[in-house]
Order: structure tokens, then C-alpha cells, then sequence
């Protein structure tokens, strides 16, 4: 990949910007980025470990038509996953991206949809025991999920937004309206919740990062004991709720991705696909300027 990327950067042969303004323009733009796009596709296939196993047939057309009839409406990128598959992972290495080629995207999880859920943790004397009790963490209920849709639309129009906290600390406790969120050119959200039904629809790109069930595990189990500082008894127990939860709630959405993800792939591959595509969208011809 990076041998693509030396060679984009290189080529003499390049085309001028087109005028995005035109519908024309945008036709140009977007027969431009399907060759670049089927030139990762094909790349990809010949690795090891492919970072794509799977393209929706209709998805390059579909979002191709997104991109030229209604070229003003905010990218919406959604990522999901059953617990441990790694898009939280994958989120990390493109905000770090985005950091290195200061890009116009904002990311936004959903875990900060969650319920507060303080009251019923007080009273069941801690999460595990309202886990234990059948509280159901993970079920499309247990989320804000109207609010979710409606920042995603805001998102959408270019209007920013004060999506709400979950605090990460086994208190329950949601704060709303605490965190601002940038409209940007691109939205990358993440989370479980991205693809419930009520919400999935807003996306224009719906990605599911997956990964062998053995893997997962062993990252669950360690990232409990060694980050949360759980026992490895609790930590299995939680490990087989996520797994019908994952079987009942996040699963079944695989068939109706565009794009699946290899969430077991090199994060420096994962690196060079994202600096290619960084280099595809901004390495055109400059105008001649005029003496």
C-alpha cells in the first residue's frame, strides 16, 4: 500500500479538481474516486489478511448517486460490531489520522446514548448485580435512541450538536447536552447502536468490523481484568451477556452493511488504506497560476 500511495503522490498524471458545484463536476469526482476505490479493492485481495471481506453490490452505486444528487448534505459514517471485534480500535487509528492530516471529520461514539441508569444501580447495589437481575444493557430500550436520531440529522445539515455523556465508571449516570459535537465534512460514529433499526437509515456508509469469536474473548477477558480491574469470573459472566446480546441485537445487521470490515487486520495497513484515500481525495492538478 504504501508503494500506491508513493505513486499517487508522484504521478504526473493528474487530473484537475473538478467543480464540485456542477452536477457535472461531481459525476467527474465520483468516477475519479470509484477507479481509485476499486484500486484499493484490488490491492486488498492480494494481502494476507484483507482489511475488506465483504462490499454490498449495490453499495459504490448507491453512494455514488448520494455523492452527485445531494452533494451538500454531511457524509454520515456509521461502525458497529459485536463487543471486542475492534472498531473502537479502528475509530482510535482514524482520529489519529485525523489529528496527523488535520481532516475536516468528527467522531462521535454512542455508548453516550445510554440511559441513565444511576437510580437502578443504587438500588440493585451495583451493575453487576443489576446485569445479574436481567437488565439488558445492550437492547435498543436501553438508549436514548430518539435523541441519537435527531443529532444525526442535525449532523447531517451541518448543524452542531450537544450530545449527551455516559460516564464509564459503573455509576449509570448520562449528562446531557454535555459534550459538543462539530459538523463536519465527514461523521464517523461508533457504537453498537449505530444500526438499530430506527437510527441506521441516516448513515450513507453502514460498516460492521468483524472478528473471530476466540479473539474477541481474549480481548474482553483482558481488557476487564487488566483496564477495569474486574475479576475473571465476572468478566466471563459479562463476556457470555455480550454474546447473546451480540447474537440478538448486533448480528443480524452483517447482511445489510456496505462495507465489512476485518477487524483482526494490521492497524498499520489500516494506517496506509486511510493515507491512501487521504492522498486520492487531495493530490489533484493545481491551476497554472496566471502571470
Amino acid at each position: 500500500m504504501k508503494l500506491l500511495i508513493e505513486k499517487e503522490l508522484n504521478s504526473s498524471d493528474k487530473i484537475l479538481k473538478p467543480d464540485c458545484s456542477s452536477k457535472s463536476g461531481r459525476e467527474l469526482l465520483v468516477f475519479y474516486l470509484q477507479t481509485k476505490f476499486r484500486q484499493i479493492l484490488s490491492y486488498d485481495k492480494r494481502c494476507n489478511t484483507p482489511l475488506f471481506k465483504n462490499i454490498n453490490q449495490d453499495f459504490i452505486n448507491r453512494f455514488s448517486k448520494r455523492l452527485i444528487n445531494n452533494p451538500s448534505k454531511r457524509l454520515l459514517i456509521g461502525i458497529t460490531g459485536e463487543s471486542a471485534s475492534g472498531k473502537s480500535t479502528i475509530c482510535k487509528e482514524i482520529k489519529r489520522n485525523i489529528e496527523q492530516f488535520d481532516l475536516p471529520v468528527s467522531v462521535l461514539s454512542t455508548d453516550n446514548y445510554f440511559n441513565d441508569i444511576s437510580k437502578e444501580i443504587a438500588q440493585y447495589g451495583g451493575f453487576d448485580n443489576l446485569r445479574d437481575a436481567g437488565y439488558d444493557l445492550d437492547a435498543p430500550s436501553s438508549f436514548q435512541l430518539d435523541i441519537l436520531k435527531s443529532d444525526l440529522e442535525e449532523l447531517a445539515k451541518g448543524n452542531d450538536i450537544m450530545a449527551p455523556s455516559y460516564l464509564p465508571n459503573g455509576t449509570g449516570v448520562s449528562i446531557p447536552n454535555s459534550q459538543e459535537i462539530i459538523s463536519r465534512k465527514i461523521n464517523v460514529v461508533e457504537g453498537i447502536a449505530t444500526m438499530y433499526s430506527t437510527v441506521q437509515d441516516v448513515f450513507d456508509i453502514k460498516i460492521y468490523v468483524e472478528t473471530d469469536k476466540d479473539i474477541r474473548k481474549e480481548r474482553f477477558i483482558s481488557r476487564a481484568c487488566k483496564e477495569r480491574n474486574q475479576d475473571e469470573a465476572n468478566a466471563l459472566k459479562h463476556w457470555e451477556y455480550l454474546i447473546n446480546a451480540g447474537d440478538k441485537y448486533v448480528r443480524p445487521f452483517r447482511d445489510k452493511a456496505d462495507l465489512i470490515l476485518d477487524g483482526n487486520v494490521d492497524l498499520a495497513y489500516f494506517a496506509d488504506v486511510l493515507n491512501f484515500i487521504h492522498a486520492v481525495t487531495n493530490n489533484f492538478e493545481k491551476i497554472p497560476t496566471q502571470i
